[in-house]
């Protein structure tokens, strides 16, 4: 499996025209304050999807990948929180708390902060959350306190797919509609997907829905009928990892389902043309784990494939960081593949500058405007630098070089260019290059906040 996928992907890479050769013309006026639908999986794995020749059958994204912009080096954090953070405010969730670098039930930002939501909202955009929120797991901590016109789904960072429940504790019941807690019968994909099609279909344009699938996080599992999708597939020969990697499967198919439902809907209202479609995951996968949820559900010991990348979810090394992601806007975006590095946090203030927002407050951005590179422009391009942080270690991305550290071991130093798979750690023989990017590293992590907030002090985590 490994040798299949490390195949196809060397094969692709070898096609790669550089960054969009075809270039659209700049958007007409009509167009320059699109509808945003963003999509965010949760912890699916690189070679989790057709477009990178991996074991899900994902038919509807593969196309919108072909019609679209693939991002092929995009970067998020390694876990679930800190990437949503980053998102939603632009800037690295080290500067909001320590909290903010792991899956927290805190409040990740504080109140007030300037979000994508609240700056689209103000530029008369209706605004919209449906799925999970994994910023603050309290009601007031939710989504519509943070721009939000209405949210849907879950505050906290899981739900099972058929009980919608969490972890034992304070926050096991947190499905919600706009904070209040809801009971509701059927699968959370389903329900979320159902919810994201209501909105599309209200057409009170301009809107800005974000859509954050559970899927594919565990408790794995999907309705039988993407199952079916795969009765002629032996994942594994012992049964245990066939059924789990089966259901993983599924999930997958479950997702691109939905997002074809999401692309149907906007065909069907006429708004498809202008849309700018968004999709990420929130980290890399995770290949095998227990589920400690309140389900049914059984463990997933073959979970999720990252090859040939190296490292999964909560890891710094590619396979936890560098994830599936596009960009589709017909007329607007033309097809290619963005070979250049951006982040998660960059999106905020690539779509401010699409819709002409202005803040009449300093954001403190991190995150820089892409629009020109996802259009194909690459004139102005410098060797970006992109910070990764995670509670234990550190990364830093500048140019083709990337630096990992932490306190359990020495440095690590990887041409990315030439190593993506990061293979040959290079530290010992370019010193001079790891000291150059710890002096880099350094810059950054004085920006970061390293005492939790004192009024989040005594709060469940």
């Amino acid at each position: 499996m490994k040798t299949v996928l490390l195949r196809a992907f060397l094969a692709a890479t070898a096609m790669i025209v550089q960054s969009n050769t075809l270039r659209a013309e700049s958007p007409p006026a009509s167009t320059s304050r699109p509808n945003i639908l963003f999509i965010v999986a949760d912890d699916l794995g690189w070679s989790d999807v057709g477009w990178h020749g991996g074991f899900g059958k994902t038919p509807r994204m593969d196309r919108l990948v072909r019609e679209g912009v693939e991002l092929d080096q995009h970067y998020v954090q390694p876990v679930c929180t800190p990437t949503r953070a980053a998102l939603m405010s632009g800037r690295y969730p080290g500067r909001f708390g320590p909290h903010t670098l792991a899956p927290s039930n805190l409040r990740a930002m504080p109140l007030g902060t300037v979000t994508m939501a609240s700056a689209l909202k103000s530029a008369g955009y209706r605004t919209y959350q449906c799925g999970k929120w994994h910023l603050g797991a309290r009601s007031e901590w939710g989504p519509t306190a943070y721009g939000f016109d209405h949210g849907y789904g879950t505050l906290t960072g899981a739900a099972d797919p058929w009980n919608h429940k969490y972890r034992r504790g304070p926050y096991e019941d947190t499905w919600h509609r706009d904070g209040n807690r809801l009971d509701e019968a059927g699968n959370a994909t389903e329900l979320i997907a159902a919810e994201a099609v209501r909105r599309i279909e209200e057409q009170q344009s301009p809107w800005f829905i974000y859509v954050a699938f559970h899927a594919v996080h565990t408790p794995v599992d999907a309705p039988d009928e993407y199952k079916r999708l795969y009765d002629s597939v032996k994942f594994h020969a012992d049964p245990v990892l066939h059924e789990s990697r089966l259901r993983m499967a599924a999930m997958v198919a479950q997702v691109d389902a939905k997002v074809g439902e999401l692309i149907a809907s906007l065909e069907k209202t006429g708004q498809r043309d202008n849309t700018l479609i968004v999709f990420t995951s929130d980290n890399g996968g995770i290949e095998s784990l227990k589920n400690a949820y309140v389900s049914d559900v059984a463990d997933s010991p073959l979970n999720s494939e990252n090859d040939p990348l190296r490292g999964q979810k909560a890891q710094l090394y590619e396979g936890g960081i560098r994830v599936c992601a596009f960009a589709n806007w017909p007329g607007q975006l033309a097809p290619g593949k963005l070979t250049s590095p951006m982040h998660v946090v960059d999106w905020f203030p690539t779509i401010a500058s699409l819709i002409g927002y202005r803040s009449t407050a300093e954001l403190k951005w991190d995150g820089v405007d892409q629009w020109p590179a996802l259009r194909g422009d690459l004139s102005a391009s410098e060797p970006r630098t992109i910070y990764l942080a995670m509670k234990g270690g550190h990364a830093l991305r500048h140019g083709d070089w990337k630096l990992i550290v932490s306190a359990r071991q020495k440095p690590e130093l990887y041409n990315i260019s030439m190593d993506p798979y990061e293979h040959d750690d290079l530290a010992e023989s370019r010193a001079d290059k790891v000291a150059e990017l710890q002096a880099l590293l350094a810059e950054h992590q004085a920006k970061d906040i390293t005492k939790l907030p004192e009024d989040l002090a005594g709060f469940p985590k």
